[in-house]
């Protein structure tokens, strides 16, 4: 497996190493209840170095990047970052990425681990004879996330008031850390607010954790990271989003432009986007502490109307939830249904995502 420039630390504080995405990664250093609690209430941090980080430059980035996500890049300003879909000719999700644009000609894509070597074949694949250059900074660079309510003050710590204060929601900036440059970006995947540190110097990784870790930050796992996302409904991908998803039945019109240039699945998109009868995300809460893991059959009427993609028994609201794909005639909210665990028929009700969203 491959391993972070972190993974000694992990291992030195207790983690329970699990392979995920190809890499060896820590699922939790004490209860995923606890880290769970510690994102929600203070400020967890997690080292999220396994993410693909793809640097494209050169005279047609812009242009490239535009007919491979389902964003207008064009319109995309320095110092701003866009959650965008790559899909296949079907219309079908390969990955789930953030573009971010660090300079005029520069595009940094951040994919999901298990991913980033399909999607560094699929850019070859259809890059023809445009002119741009691919740095797949994976392996010598650390990515770090503080996520909590507490992230904002904890950063601005290290960083400063001038840089931090100013960032808002989904930006980028060039900041330095011992005398190197580093990116500043405030996105996250847990529902809170959040911050990631990425460090071009790999070698500097454990010195910022343990600063981070000194000025109030807690360990968090890749076991916590799942049950904050899916109370704040953020789609997993190889659950909620697959190749044969489409990203307007995932519920995700927002990043999707069908009135932008052309991209790879515009026209399957645009003929799916008519379709009324389209199966719909929903979320789901059953009325016991029984959980609906991945694959259980959603009922009504005494028929399969739909599948479970994700489920936990959340720890901020103390219920059993999911989310799933059901029938457009099942999806409104107050529905009742029934989940299959086990073969044992759960109740459950249709109910609005996201489960949770903080107070801002």
């Amino acid at each position: 497996m491959l391993e972070t420039a972190l993974h000694a630390k992990h291992v030195a504080l207790g983690g329970t190493m699990v392979e995920f995405g190809g890499w060896s990664m820590p699922l939790k250093y004490s209860s995923i209840t606890e880290e769970h609690h510690a994102v929600r209430k203070t400020c967890g941090l997690f080292d999220i170095s396994h993410m693909g980080r793809l640097l494209f430059t050169g005279p047609d980035a812009t242009a490239f990047i535009d007919s491979l996500v389902t964003i207008d890049v064009t319109k995309l300003a320095v110092g701003r970052i866009k959650y965008a879909l790559v899909c296949n000719e079907i219309g079908g999700v390969l990955d789930d990425i953030l573009v971010y644009r660090v300079d005029e000609g520069a595009y940094l894509l951040v994919v999901n681990a298990s991913n980033r070597e399909k999607i560094l074949g699929w850019i070859e694949r259809h890059r023809r004879d445009a002119n741009f250059e691919v740095d797949d900074r994976t392996f010598n660079t650390v990515m770090l996330a503080p996520q909590g309510p507490q992230a904002k003050a904890i950063v601005t710590k290290l960083f400063g008031e001038d840089i931090v204060g100013a960032m808002r929601y989904y930006r980028c900036a060039e900041i330095e850390y011992k005398g190197q440059s580093a990116l500043l970006s405030r996105t996250g995947y847990t529902g809170e607010d959040g911050f990631e540190i990425t460090l071009r110097d790999d070698t500097q990784g454990e010195a910022l954790w343990e600063q981070l870790i000194d000025a109030g930050c807690i360990p968090a796992g890749l076991g916590c990271r799942d049950t904050l996302r899916l109370e704040a409904a953020m789609p997993l991908y190889g659950h909620e989003l697959t190749e044969e998803i489409d990203p307007l039945t995932a519920g995700l019109d927002f990043a999707v432009n069908l009135n932008a240039g052309d991209f790879i699945g515009k026209e399957a998109l645009t003929s799916i986007e008519a379709r009324e009868d389209r199966r719909q995300r929903v979320g789901l809460e059953l009325s016991g502490r029984r959980i609906a893991r991945e694959g259980c059959v959603l009922i009504a009427d005494g028929r399969q109307i739909g599948l479970v993609t994700s489920g936990t028994f959340s720890p901020t609201l103390e219920k059993s939830i999911a989310m799933g794909y059901v029938d457009a005639d099942h999806a409104a909210v107050g529905t009742q249904l029934e989940v299959d665990i086990r073969r044992k028929q759960e109740p459950a009700t249709v109910v609005a995502l996201p489960f949770y969203q903080r107070q801002r």
